[in-house]
């Protein structure tokens, strides 16, 4: 009798499986975010004091409202009334100005930082081994080279210096509460307190769903160029059904993380709607 030969099942390409997920190493990220915002220092710098003069300027309105009732309506001096008016239209144009000469600043020069950044992955994916791309699609590489340094916009862009510049003026708020009415500045502080630990359990688990999302995304979209791409040799194996399944379950499991991200949000939203905090504050 002939010697039958057992065929070999396939191996499983570790590829398809569920990677373990890789550690972030928090000081190499700190250090290449110190790096990046160092390289653009004076930018970051010049729009600081224009972020500061907006703030400023931002100022003006809240406390014009306080000489318009007790000085103009109050104790009837019209004549106030107009050089109030040029002030807040001063800080109107100003405020404009400054807004205007941060986007020009740090959002074209963020756009430039991302430029930069997707040529240096992509030089870098080009000098990769040939057995990389075996593992992975080529489609998700064009999806991630191009989504993932989108990133770097809040760093180096304006969403640092907004951030710097929101922190200026709570303190300049924060400071003429305390002066006009302390107890009651410590109160809200309290809530206050409270609603920002809230909020950072919140995003705590918002921030990997919102990761995977676009992780996610790029597979689908990697996986969808790849078959139209292919679309030929797909039909001359009739493979179109098997295709058509992996699509499937890739756009239900984006679909599944959209479902979660979305009643996060909801839940934060009603977190941080002001009835639930008066009803809080009621009981």
């Amino acid at each position: 009798m002939p010697e039958t030969k057992t065929e070999k099942k396939p191996e499983q390409d570790p590829a398809q499986g569920e990677k373990p997920k890789k550690k972030i190493d928090r000081s190499a990220v700190w250090a290449e975010a110190r790096a990046l915002i160092w390289q653009r220092r004076g930018r970051i710098g010049l729009g600081l004091v224009f972020i500061f003069i907006g703030r400023l300027a931002g100022l003006v309105l809240p406390a014009s409202a306080k000489f318009l009732i007790d000085d103009v309506v109050g104790q009837g001096q019209a004549d106030l009334l107009m050089p109030l008016a040029g002030a807040v239209g001063i800080a109107t144009l100003i405020q404009a100005f400054s807004s205007f000469a941060l986007t020009m600043l740090l959002g074209i020069a963020a756009q430039r930082s991302i430029t930069d950044l997707r040529k240096q992955v992509q030089q870098h994916i080009t000098r990769l081994p040939v057995s990389y791309f075996d593992s992975v699609k080529s489609g998700e590489l064009i999806s991630r080279v191009m989504t993932d340094a989108e990133g770097v916009r809040n760093l180096v862009g304006s969403g640092l210096v907004q951030l710097i510049g929101g922190l200026f003026t709570a303190s300049l708020a924060m400071a003429a509460l305390l002066y006009l009415n302390w107890r009651l500045t410590l109160a809200v502080l309290a809530v206050m307190l409270l609603f920002m630990g809230g909020m950072a359990v919140f995003f705590k688990r918002l921030r990997p769903i919102f990761r995977e999302r676009g992780k996610i995304n790029a597979e689908v979209t990697g996986r969808l160029g790849e078959t139209l791409g292919g679309v030929r040799l797909i039909k001359a194996y009739t493979a179109e059904k098997r295709e058509d399944l992996v699509f499937a379950r890739g756009a239900h499991k984006l679909l599944r993380n959209v479902v979660s991200s979305m009643t996060g949000v909801a839940t934060v939203t009603a977190f941080s709607s002001p009835g639930w905090w008066w009803g809080r504050s009621a009981s």
